[in-house]
């Protein structure tokens, strides 16, 4: 989910923490988890700070590790024992328990949407993302908002919070039960599926697909029960070749592959130099597929210059390409 969304979710969480009878009893406890449960419901994300060494590193570890049931038990100790330095006399189990549910829900909404978490690491290394909830959902983070502002007014958090909380796993199953009808109409609709990648976006009854075939990839948007077919790919396994192999090895292309769930790739060569390229096929916007791992090689498969990541022009592309140049 966004930022905003898991601290308004941090929040609700502490609403909820009024249900503990330590907590009722006890207003610093109660200051204490509210810090913890708005802290804790972010704290994964901390993993941002990867983007400070380059988009490779980020794109491998981001929702990776820091999203793994170790670093869960982790977090919790990190946020909680220095709040607990300044609340020395509240009860230290109490406030950890209200910290480790908010980390927790912030890993567990995460694999909902299409970009998912290692959540399993390190029994799999396999991206958990289900696909059925957008990044942002304005349904959701609007009735956690809803969920405040009763609570300012006066209503009891914590049953105000039950209540949307409630709501949210019917919603929750409701989006589920939409993403299982709309696979299986695209399974009657195209031979031979054998995967269905989706995408939700913030508009409700509005998806983004990418479809595997044995022969090809299909991209699409769903739209009320439409199917509207925007691109259409050969599918091609990787070639066993020299420059493919060379571009296998490039530290952004293994980011990317180790990420993307369906993707396709293009060569194209030139007097002094060979361009490989993989395409994500899953976030198609306005005709174009920003998220890339891009690989020069010279004459003599050497690499010159490589990227990853989402760019949204060509132009925008080779200045990345030629700003990885003069820093290598």
């Amino acid at each position: 989910m966004d930022t905003a969304t898991h601290i308004t979710m941090g929040v609700a969480i502490s609403g909820l923490s009024t249900l503990d009878p330590a907590v009722q009893q006890d207003p610093a406890l109660f200051q204490a988890v509210f810090i913890g449960a708005i802290v804790g419901s972010h704290a994964p994300d901390f993993d941002t700070f990867f983007k400070l060494k380059d988009n490779a590193t980020y794109i491998r570890h981001h929702r990776g590790s820091s999203h793994s049931p170790l670093a869960v038990l982790i977090w919790s100790f990190i946020v909680s024992l220095p709040i607990f330095a300044f609340f020395s006399d509240v009860s230290y189990l109490h406030l950890w328990l209200w910290v480790l549910l908010a980390v927790c829900l912030h890993v567990f909404v995460d694999i909902f949407n299409a970009y998912g978490t290692q959540a399993l690491k390190p029994f799999t290394h396999k991206w958990i993302a289900i696909g059925f909830i957008s990044t942002f959902d304005p349904y959701i983070f609007f009735l956690l908002v809803v969920g405040i502002l009763a609570w300012l007014l006066g209503a009891a958090p914590a049953y105000t919070f039950l209540t949307i909380f409630f709501i949210l796993f019917l919603y929750y199953i409701k989006r589920y039960l939409d993403k299982r009808e709309m696979v299986k109409i695209l399974n009657e609709y195209f031979d031979d599926v054998e995967k269905v990648v989706t995408q939700p976006t913030i508009r409700h009854n509005i998806w983004r697909i990418a479809i595997v075939t044995k022969k090809e990839f299909y991209v699409a948007v769903y739209d009320h029960g439409h199917i509207d077919i925007k691109d259409t790919f050969l599918r091609r396994e990787l070639p066993d070749t020299t420059e493919m192999n060379a571009a296998l090895q490039d530290k952004n292309v293994q980011a990317f592959l180790n990420f993307s769930p369906v993707y396709r790739y293009e060569i194209d060569r030139y007097d002094d130099y060979t361009e490989v390229r993989f395409i994500d096929l899953r976030y198609r916007s306005q005709g174009h597929y920003p998220f890339v791992a891009v690989v020069t090689l010279d004459k003599f498969y050497n690499i010159i210059t490589s990227y990853t990541g989402w760019v949204y022009s060509e132009g925008k592309l080779q200045k990345k390409l030629e700003s990885s140049e003069e820093n290598a």
